[in-house]
């Protein structure tokens, strides 16, 4: 009888255990980041070493941004090691700047139309894509480097009805002007928080696609197509006269007609095929 209760009593415990779930849960965000599971935009090689330094939680996704560390080390070439990164980050006398605001983590995620400013060498860039879909650093001058450029991503009434916009980099503005709307471009001043213009999304505007196959390339908006309960088609027509076609929520407008507010890359967002690279290449070498 006694063991009979016991088999019975081991039984009970077992499913218990069962039924409580795997013993292995995740506690809290990942901290780690295989190299090889590092995003293609951020250009590491295979044998670098295991891991690669993943991005903090901030203002950008983590497949969407460049850790402030690979910058510095993969991009500018400025320090070789973490250790020379955070010689250079903490050193008190404010060396880097991200949208004029002094940054000490060295796993600061840096995204799309960032202003990354070094104080001691004076060089200011931007972050954007190529036609690759690769992050570049893009070369800028001071004055261009007050401001960035911000697309809005939400806009709603919240608590007391105070109207507010929600932009690319999270940040939350309250108070905007009635007439800018999602989808739209505001030019934001870096020294003053406040925006000081904007530009619609419509037909014959500049833009710049920050997602999907044809990411980097710049273009005109030339036609909007709507699709109830799926996702809006807007075809774009770039500098050479191809024209594209990609989801609305990839478009990224630069400015007011065909001048751009900013400085692009250089290549001017213009995607090129193999042989009209070699043609390109050919009048290059022919011209020297």
């Amino acid at each position: 009888m006694c063991i009979r209760d016991r088999s019975t009593w081991g039984s009970q415990i077992k499913q218990n255990n069962k039924s409580r779930g795997p013993k292995n849960m995740a506690r809290g965000p990942k901290k780690h980041l295989k190299r090889i599971a590092a995003p293609k935009s951020w250009m590491l090689s295979k044998v670098g070493g295991v891991y690669a330094t993943r991005s903090s939680q901030g203002p950008h996704k983590l497949r969407e941004s460049l850790p402030l560390s690979i910058v510095l080390r993969k991009r500018l070439t400025y320090a070789l090691n973490g250790r020379e990164v955070t010689m250079i980050v903490m050193d008190k006398e404010n060396q880097i700047k991200i949208d004029g605001k002094v940054r000490r983590d060295t796993r600061f995620p840096c995204g799309l139309m960032d202003v990354i400013n070094i104080e001691k060498t004076g060089e200011r860039y931007r972050i954007l894509y190529d036609t690759k879909g690769r992050f570049i650093l893009r070369n800028i001058k001071k004055e261009e480097a007050n401001f960035k450029l911000c697309k809005i991503v939400k806009k709603q009434v919240g608590p007391n009805k105070i109207p507010y916009i929600v932009t690319h980099d999270a940040r939350t503005i309250r108070f905007p002007h009635p007439d800018i709307h999602v989808n739209d471009t505001v030019k934001l001043d870096l020294n003053t928080h406040k925006i000081v213009d904007w530009c619609h999304f419509e037909n014959g505007n500049i833009c710049q696609i920050v997602g999907g196959n044809n990411i980097g390339r710049v273009g005109i908006i030339t036609h909007r197509e709507r699709h109830l309960g799926g996702f809006d088609i807007v075809h774009v027509k770039d500098a050479n006269g191809k024209d594209f076609a990609t989801r609305i929520g990839n478009i990224f407008v630069l400015g007011k007609g065909k001048k751009s507010w900013i400085t692009l890359p250089q290549d001017q967002g213009l995607w090129l095929t193999n042989l009209e690279k070699f043609k390109q290449h050919e009048v290059g070498t022919k011209a020297e």
